[in-house]
């Protein structure tokens, strides 16, 4: 099974300067929770999530509509091919923690758009009588490899104190 069997490719998208209130509109309407940001000729320069929309504007004193995509998306994009093997596409998933792959063709320019959603659709359950492309359990194993935690010391992250959390100025 290649990806192109199970791909979506009508994909909403945005540009670099769309600010995150209309991403999230986007978003909103088209039933998704990314948008690749693509540039003029349809290059993907990178994605923004929900959650990249919702923690930009918790932390920062700006509204929605003051912050742009560019600002706040992930440049380092993860994609595959049409053609490659559904099989290499979840590796990768896998491997690099990732719910969705932008598809891309020979140009790299966005073709669709490889979601968790999308294989866990066209999975079917194991047949010891025939061979089936795409199981429950390549489903699972992915899930569960995207939403394995790194250990907190491995993340590099400051952990507030009980004294920090209660302390006025």
């Amino acid at each position: 099974m290649k990806v192109k069997d199970v791909m979506s490719e009508r994909v909403r998208v945005c540009g670099f300067n769309t600010n995150l209130a209309t991403a999230a509109a986007i978003m909103w309407e088209g039933d998704c929770g990314m948008l690749p940001v693509i540039t003029d000729d349809g290059t993907v320069e990178g994605i923004i999530t929900d959650r990249d929309i919702a923690i930009a504007v918790g932390t920062r004193n700006q509204c929605a509509n003051e912050i742009i995509a560019g600002e706040v998306m992930t440049g380092h994009v993860w994609g595959c091919k049409a053609d490659d093997d559904i099989h290499t596409a979840l590796k990768l998933m896998r491997k690099e923690k990732v719910r969705r792959l932008p598809v891309v063709n020979d140009e790299a320019k966005l073709a669709g758009i490889l979601s968790l959603n999308d294989v866990v659709t066209h999975a079917k359950p194991a047949d010891a009588h025939k061979p089936v492309d795409l199981t429950y359990d390549d489903v699972m194993k992915t899930f569960k490899a995207i939403c394995e935690h790194c250990h907190a010391e491995d993340m590099e992250l400051e952990q507030p104190t009980i004294a920090s959390m209660t302390a006025t100025t």
